[in-house]
């Protein structure tokens, strides 16, 4: 087995945390790379440590190991890009919904790694695809979310939303979250999103302080075309952005278009481990 790793240099504790993991996968004898980011950014040139670009691993690695948060997993997400490879999260943050152990329990995870005595969970992916009123178009690969807010400006969003071609509804809120499964852990239960298990296989539409005590969260199936459309005739732009990233700015009659992808993000979880006992501890419920 090929062992990748991503860390954040922010973190505090992560180069010892890093240190720790290269002794342990090399114990165990599984051949290791390191990010070439993360070896500049914690100064770990000297160490003569192999290093490869993040889409190097991509294509290199049968695993990559993120050592930080959900946030860490996030990123690394989009800059290993469209890839089978497997990601496993050692959690030096605080929440944790998407890693696989804490800093405490490299051991174990390495060793689940080295005997294939972990589980790997596809996690759906949504493409979005942003066309301005100048004809230019991109498409974006979100993990957890995409979102249309009001951006810098103190206006709210008002914002047209067909399903499969027929309207929604007309939104008049701070913003729009279009939310993955992944993704109903994070912004969009802030938002007062429902709670989907990892497996399920929709899409979650949830208002951001809605102008109307009438707009709640809507599921839908995983073969939705969400369609938005930005109708605030003020001069004051849409910010769309993916994952808490790559904003955009849409102008009135922008349109963005999100839909399910044709690749996932493959997350480790360890035997004995669930998206329901994290709950329970994440949550503090009983």
């Amino acid at each position: 087995m090929k062992v990748g790793i991503i860390a954040n240099p922010y973190k505090d504790g992560v180069s010892s945390a890093l240190l720790k993991l290269l002794d342990i996968l090399k114990s165990h004898k599984l051949h290791t790379t390191v990010e070439d980011e993360t070896i500049a950014a914690l100064d770990f040139s000297n160490k003569n440590i192999p290093e490869l670009p993040a889409t190097g691993l991509a294509k290199e690695c049968d695993v990559v190991i993120v050592l930080g948060g959900d946030g860490t997993i996030l990123d690394a997400a989009h800059r290993l890009g469209p890839t089978d490879v497997a990601v496993a999260g050692v959690n030096l943050g605080h929440l944790g919904f998407l890693t696989s152990c804490k800093d405490t329990e490299m051991e174990l995870l390495v060793s689940a790694l080295a005997t294939g005595t972990h589980h790997v969970v596809p996690r759906m992916l949504l493409k979005a695809t942003v066309r301005l009123t100048d004809g230019s178009t991109s498409e974006f690969f979100a993990v957890n979310e995409i979102t249309l807010t009001r951006g810098q400006t103190g206006r709210i969003v008002a914002m047209d939303a067909f399903i499969d071609g027929d309207l929604l509804n007309h939104y008049r809120a701070d913003g729009l979250i279009v939310a993955t499964p992944t993704g109903s852990t994070a912004y969009s239960l802030a938002a007062g999103g429902p709670l989907l298990s990892p497996k399920a296989q929709n899409i979650v539409i949830t208002p951001i302080c809605p102008h109307s005590l009438s707009n709640r969260s809507l599921v839908l199936t995983d073969s939705s075309v969400v369609e938005l459309i930005s109708v605030d005739h003020s001069e004051a732009p849409t910010l769309f952005s993916v994952d808490g990233r790559c904003p955009v700015e849409v102008d009135h009659g922008g349109k963005v278009i999100v839909e399910k992808a044709d690749h996932k993000l493959n997350m480790i979880r360890l035997e004995g481990r669930s998206f329901f006992s994290t709950l329970r501890q994440k949550l503090h419920w009983g």
